[in-house]
């Protein structure tokens, strides 16, 4: 997994282990990402199926995208279309990704960059391998996130964060077994480089085998951890298994606990989990498709502004 790493742990900054009064994070749900095809025909996982949205709030939807090593001329992405009324989130662990949009933004990311696109008022977008990986093959594995906006942002003008793997925090556990990696949000006191409208932390943890990561998460945040790859537990008092491709909802507290099982599988010698929470927008949500507004009315002018060509022309077009 080539999501940036360190060497050599220690010399990384430790987080504070949890302290005197500082509650565990119980375990509410454990649910299982059903499998399936997003775009034209990559694998997916729908890791937030089967969660009630209040406990998902601000998020809307996450899939896995792979783990799926491609042969020559196997590589598939998504076609032009539309968005509205949120921003979408991909980080792509193993692989290359070209995006574009119809207000100008766009680039290449791989091997632990990040992709922030803010739709807001509405825009057109693709999302595609580049020629010579269609080419060639290769693995492919990444996650996208879909974070809803206020209402008073949703009408905002669409933006593009180009983030590096090299400028995400890197921070490690008490005991130098875990390795965090801090995409947005704040953890501890260090600050990732994404620059958010709805308050939230993104993580994507590789915890050794046998390592115990006390994470310190936001009192007022909702936590949600996700599991790439590799088994453990989550929970500290009443610890819940979880494996590839579960999700574990977490309950009120000052940290979360995940711990990897002492042996893992030989694909995935670690535990590899993504550590997402925000504050919740508490307001109501049409959505439908790929927009995602206040009311259903809101909603039927999206598809009106899409048809009549107010998002923009996709480039080239």
């Amino acid at each position: 997994m080539p999501a940036i790493t360190v060497d050599d742990l220690t010399v990384l900054p430790r987080l504070e282990a949890p302290g005197l009064g500082d509650q565990p994070r119980p375990v509410w749900q454990v649910t299982t990402a059903p499998q399936g095809y997003e775009g034209e025909g990559f694998p997916v996982r729908r890791a937030f199926a089967g969660i009630d949205m209040k406990h998902l709030d601000p998020f809307i939807m996450m899939d896995q995208m792979g783990e799926v090593e491609y042969a020559p001329g196997e590589p598939k992405g998504t076609p032009w279309h539309p968005h509205r009324g949120f921003e979408t989130v991909t980080y792509i662990i193993d692989g290359v990704f070209d995006h574009q949009d119809s207000h100008g933004g766009g680039g290449s990311i791989t091997n632990g960059d990040t992709q922030w696109m803010t739709a807001g008022s509405g825009l057109l977008h693709i999302e595609t391998p580049p020629e010579w990986l269609v080419q060639a093959g290769g693995l492919f594995h990444g996650i996208q996130l879909w974070v809803n906006l206020p209402r008073s942002d949703k009408m905002n003008d669409p933006r593009y964060q180009d983030i590096r793997s090299g400028e995400v925090a890197l921070l490690t556990s008490d005991d130098a077994g875990s390795l965090v990696r801090v995409i947005a949000g704040t953890v501890d006191g260090h600050a990732g480089p994404g620059s958010t409208y709805s308050p939230m932390t993104l993580v994507h943890a590789t915890i050794e085998p046998g390592a115990r990561l006390d994470l310190p998460w936001q009192v007022d945040y909702n936590a949600l951890v996700y599991v790439l790859n590799g088994s453990g537990t989550v929970g500290a008092t009443e610890p819940s298994p979880v494996h590839t491709g579960q999700t574990a909802v977490l309950g009120a507290g000052d940290y979360l606990t995940i711990t990897a099982d002492g042996r893992q599988e030989s694909r995935s010698p670690k535990l590899d989990v993504i550590v997402v929470g925000g504050q919740p927008i508490r307001e109501p949500i049409a959505w439908a498709g790929p927009f995602v507004m206040n009311t259903k009315a809101e909603v039927m002018a999206a598809y009106e502004d899409f048809q009549k060509g107010r998002f923009g022309l996709p480039i080239g077009g």
